[in-house]
């Protein structure tokens, strides 16, 4: 208890340090790559719902 408690929030207000260029550039080729995949996986599985509705779809005969 001798030890002087040290409260997080107040360190929320100090000025916040810059961070290095090649960090702030594998984060951002990180970012990158993980929205090409999810652009990706939109772009194979966007089709699901139209290509079962054909599936089951019957057309009626005349």
């Amino acid at each position: 208890m001798a030890e002087e408690f040290k409260n997080p929030f107040r360190q929320l207000n100090t000025d916040l340090r810059e961070v290095p260029p090649e960090l702030r550039q594998r984060v951002m080729n990180d970012v990158a790559i993980a929205k090409l995949i999810l652009d990706m996986a939109v772009l194979v599985t966007s089709n699901y719902s139209s290509i079962l509705s054909g599936l089951f779809k019957t057309n009626k005969r005349k």
